[in-house]
């Protein structure tokens, strides 16, 4: 009896979970499809659930043209109270990386750009790297009494990204910066041995099993005896938004390294330079005037006129490659700024979104080059300075133009 009493319970205790498992599946589904006649949930919500329904509504309860569903009324108006109540609902019932998808596409959806220019709508949102992007294309437009939340809200962005990327770039370059300074005499404690034994591979005695090194390659000392010049030339067309973000943060961080000198260089159809800034990078942002169009060659002329040093100077392009200039005046000055010793770096992107829309045609021409055209993430973004720096292989990752897989 008491086993079959047991078996019973667990038979009871097991259904209890599944009804609970469709229960929850039945929910999901309903807050995704939204409610409509047709979603066949039939399943109802109630309190919290159907506050965060609402939520959703206002949002995605529209079709395609933007007008509101039949069963699904959007309730989120064109106005700042409405927009700041929503703001503040989104921001209690959903997770703050959730909250950013949400507020990018009520922005996109719901053409709510130019709200962005109240400072009590700055206040509400949850900032990050693309509302930060917003805003900078949003500066012309911008009334004096916004612009200071603005800036305000563009520094914790800023200053988020610093703490997070600013560490890990200092060692990695500082690391790959001491590793280019190659001394022939090192000391014992400042030998390269990797270094030391590819160079004596001919000395090799198999006799002995042993390699004599009669050249010894060392380390030098960076802040000292390195210096290696950097320029960062970002695309600040709109599409560019994110990197545009992120290179200046990591403008500021380069040009805070001794060892290095850094210029950075904004460009669209005109030039604009920005290395007198760099010691604040919300300086660089609002400097930058983000949309126009594009003329690479005209920006590279104007890198390549401030190189000095090319043996020693890495050149960063940040660009979708969709160029308005010469195309192939374009090519030429990369390619004589290889020959010329300079290290060439062609990033398509420089953010965390993913694959970037660009001209495959002068990608593939500057692979052509010896100049890879890849995307890179900013966790990416110091080991391929740090490979830059060594004149080393990129870490280029797969299918890239130039790349494995291509």
């Amino acid at each position: 009896m008491t086993g079959e009493g047991g078996n019973g319970s667990d038979y009871g205790e097991a259904a209890e979970v599944r009804d609970g498992e469709v229960a929850e599946r039945l929910r999901r589904w309903r807050l995704v499809l939204g409610g409509d006649t047709a979603d066949g949930t039939g399943h109802g919500l109630s309190g919290q659930d159907a506050a965060m329904d609402r939520t959703l509504s206002a949002l995605y309860g529209r079709d395609d043209k933007g007008q509101a569903g039949r069963d699904r009324a959007a309730g989120l108006g064109a106005s700042a109270p409405s927009v700041a109540r929503w703001l503040g609902d989104v921001r209690t019932y959903f997770p703050a990386s959730v909250v950013q998808v949400m507020q990018r596409d009520a922005i996109d959806r719901l053409g709510l750009s130019t709200l962005l220019l109240e400072p009590e709508m700055l206040e509400a949102v949850e900032a990050d790297v693309h509302l930060v992007g917003t805003l900078l294309s949003l500066t012309k437009a911008m009334p004096e009494t916004t612009r200071e939340t603005a800036r305000a809200v563009v520094r914790k962005v800023v200053d988020d990204l610093e703490k997070r990327l600013a560490s890990r770039t200092r060692a990695t370059l500082t690391g790959a910066l001491d590793r280019s300074a190659r001394v022939s005499r090192p000391r014992h404690h400042d030998i390269d041995w990797n270094r030391t034994i590819a160079a004596n591979l001919k000395h090799y005695l198999p006799e002995h099993g042993t390699v004599v090194p009669e050249r010894l390659v060392g380390y030098g000392r960076a802040a000292r005896s390195v210096r290696k010049d950097v320029v960062l030339c970002i695309d600040q067309s709109g599409s560019m938004a994110a990197s545009v973000v992120y290179a200046s943060v990591f403008g500021a961080v380069l040009a805070s390294m001794r060892s290095l000198t850094t210029r950075l260089v904004a460009f669209d159809t005109s030039v604009v330079d920005l290395t007198d800034q760099l010691d604040d990078p919300v300086d660089v942002l609002f400097g930058t005037q983000l949309g126009g169009g594009t003329d690479i060659n005209r920006a590279l002329a104007h890198c390549q006129a401030r190189i000095t040093r090319p043996a020693d100077t890495v050149v960063v392009l940040i660009s979708d490659l969709f160029e308005g200039g010469i195309r192939q005046e374009m090519l030429k000055r990369v390619a004589a700024m290889k020959a010329s010793g300079v290290q060439f770096v062609a990033l398509l992107a420089l953010s965390d979104e993913g694959a970037p829309a660009y001209d495959r045609e002068h990608a593939a021409a500057l692979a052509a080059l010896g100049a890879p055209a890849f995307a890179c993430t900013p966790d990416l973004f110091p080991e391929v300075m740090a490979a830059a720096i060594e004149k080393r292989p990129l870490p280029i990752p797969d299918g890239a133009w130039g790349g494995p897989g291509c």
